[in-house]
């Protein structure tokens, strides 16, 4: 009787022992959400980052594409998950855009999750038609200026990030340039070759063989600096544009009340994967600056996103598609 008493005293102290300490965390594979379908910089930096994990712990990370809605339909999935460290979400600028572009979401991008870390950011590329006679950012807004309403950009859709990267442009210089939507980046590129339209924002990695071929003339980068694979190309901030900055970016966020252990370990080993030179390197050939840093960097940066698309988005009256 005295045996029982004691063992039933051992399972109640196990009972009461925080889960990451019964096990050590990771004990099983890992699921990585990410709200958009293979093949572009969200799936690259995923598959990289997560095959270093997996190397690292002896625990595979499995990628789950969920594309949907802005990347809405991940984002939910991964904010209703079980807080255990074992469902991740791999958030985007879209997500921080679709914060006020959607009036109706089934979770909230700051209280639903807790921040683990910043992966990486590419900046977009300005690209011009050859037959809009200007060289960068300075010659566009003072073209704009003598068109008003007669130059146009293309966006991969209303409410995406090329699209509000040209409202941006457009209220911080003043001018007018009519926006033109099409769906998706493919359809938008095309439009812009054959001269349909006269602008768009692409990221560095689709930028770069059409400039070099020179089938289409970078105006200016988004970042608040040149880009080392562009160094030629000057920020379109240079233009005398001040504050303007835009880029797409990738980050960890886990679900809400995930165990501050847990979050610590995933913040350090995946800023030590981030820091590694093979994985810079590979990170740079794709266009992308590895960022890093604390999970309350991250979660500061996250919410100065969602403010300052929040403003862009009501400025430009854009709704989601």
């Amino acid at each position: 009787m005295w045996r029982s008493a004691v063992l039933a005293g051992c399972v109640v102290l196990t009972w009461h022992l925080p889960a990451s300490a019964q096990q050590a965390y990771p004990a099983k594979p890992i699921r990585l959400i990410l709200p958009f379908p293979p093949g572009g910089s969200t799936d690259i930096v995923a598959r990289l980052v997560g095959q270093k994990l997996t190397e690292s712990w002896g625990q595979p990370v499995l990628i789950e594409n969920r594309p949907g809605a802005g990347g809405n339909v991940a984002a939910e999935t991964a904010a209703r998950a079980a807080a255990d460290g074992y469902t991740l979400f791999q958030v985007n600028v879209a997500n921080a855009i679709g914060a006020t572009l959607y009036p109706k979401l089934g979770y909230d991008l700051v209280t639903s999750f807790t921040p683990v870390i910043q992966l990486a950011t590419t900046p977009y590329v300005l690209l011009a038609h050859p037959a809009v006679p200007a060289k960068n950012a300075v010659e566009l807004t003072a073209l704009a200026k003598k068109r008003p309403g007669q130059l146009n950009y293309a966006s991969a859709g209303g409410g995406s990030a090329t699209h509000l990267s040209g409202e941006l442009l457009k209220s911080l210089a003043g001018v007018d340039i009519v926006h033109v939507p099409y769906k998706g980046t493919g359809p938008a590129v095309t439009a812009l070759l054959s001269g349909e339209v006269d602008l768009y924002f692409a990221t560095v990695p689709a930028a770069l063989p059409l400039v070099e071929a020179k089938k289409l003339r970078a105006l200016g980068v988004t970042s608040a600096r040149r880009t080392a694979l562009m160094p030629e190309v000057p920020a379109i901030a240079e233009a005398g544009l001040k504050g303007y900055e835009t880029s797409t970016w990738h980050g960890v966020l886990a679900p809400a009340a995930t165990p501050h252990d847990v979050v610590v370990k995933l913040n350090a080993e995946i800023a030590r994967i981030l820091a590694q030179p093979a994985v810079k390197e590979r990170f740079v050939g794709q266009g992308l600056d590895p960022v890093g840093g604390t999970p309350e960097q991250f979660g500061a940066y996250l919410k100065a996103e969602i403010s300052k698309w929040a403003i862009v988005v009501k400025a430009s009256g854009a709704r989601a598609e």
